[in-house]
């Protein structure tokens, strides 16, 4: 068992039961941001969680890391409750997060310093990492001497170095150029089949979405409930170019006219 959850009966992987969250607010009382949501992610999956503003895509993932705690159902991993931050979750939101005074290889030890992993496997792990995402040679670099997407290839090696369970993304190449994102996609998706991790990514980006996650999972709004679960049927060992391939682009037109039919036509931010 690890810090920030409890034991009760087996499970597989991520699951949520019944998911409701409520927030009260000073104009506008209770707000339902997310609203009986079921959702299963099997060990290994990768599932992209999409929807307009308004869906509770980031309230769920904060809930899942254990940031916020749901007004009423449950989240268990692997059986356990959740109830607080743990490292059986790594996280990388979509702000940069680095210690700057820390060069890229201290950066992806932080979390295993924390856990008291010892110097051989801190450094073990760390040349791994480093080696898959690329920046083997920049290891003694600063963050302010890295670009957009190398800071967020470290900040992705380090949430991995702790060998989470789970890794949950949260919009994490938002702020990225169209080829840098696209590049980082395709990382992504090799750390994911390298290592076996099992990822849940929430982004608005539903081109993203199909291209990285195994299934789809459309969330509608106001409140933020599942609207459908799609699988996305293409080979495993899918590069940029499928992205052209009319299978691709048939998801993405299903996935996007989802979105559309659950988007709140009022105005409103993420909840």
């Amino acid at each position: 068992m690890t810090s920030g959850t409890t034991t009760v009966d087996a499970g597989t992987a991520l699951r949520l039961a019944g998911v409701t969250k409520d927030f009260t607010t000073r104009h506008h009382g209770a707000v339902r941001a997310l609203d009986d949501v079921d959702l299963l992610v099997e060990r290994g999956e990768f599932v992209c969680v999409v929807g307009a503003s308004g869906s509770g895509k980031s309230t769920l993932l904060s809930i899942v890391a254990g940031l916020e705690t749901p007004t009423a159902g449950q989240v268990t991993l692997d059986g356990a409750t959740i109830d607080g931050p743990g490292p059986d979750r790594g996280l990388v939101p979509q702000a940069m997060t680095l210690h700057p005074w820390r060069n890229v290889e201290r950066n992806v030890a932080f979390g295993l310093e924390l856990l008291g992993i010892s110097a051989a496997e801190r450094a073990r792990r760390v040349d791994w990492y480093l080696a898959e995402i690329g920046l083997t040679r920049l290891r003694r670099s600063l963050p302010r001497q890295l670009s957009g997407g190398q800071q967020q290839r470290v900040a992705i090696a380090r949430a991995l170095a702790c060998e989470p369970e789970v890794l949950l993304l949260d919009e994490p190449f938002g702020a990225l150029d169209v080829q840098t994102k696209e590049d980082m996609q395709v990382l992504v998706r090799k750390i994911w089949r390298d290592t076996g991790t099992t990822v849940l990514m929430v982004t608005h980006d539903v081109d993203e979405a199909v291209f990285l996650g195994s299934r789809v999972v459309v969330l509608a709004c106001d409140p933020g409930r599942v609207a459908a679960d799609i699988t996305v049927e293409l080979p495993a060992g899918r590069d940029l170019t499928i992205k052209r391939t009319p299978e691709f682009l048939a998801i993405r037109a299903r996935v996007e006219d989802m979105v559309r039919v659950y988007h709140r036509t009022d105005a409103g931010g993420e909840a």
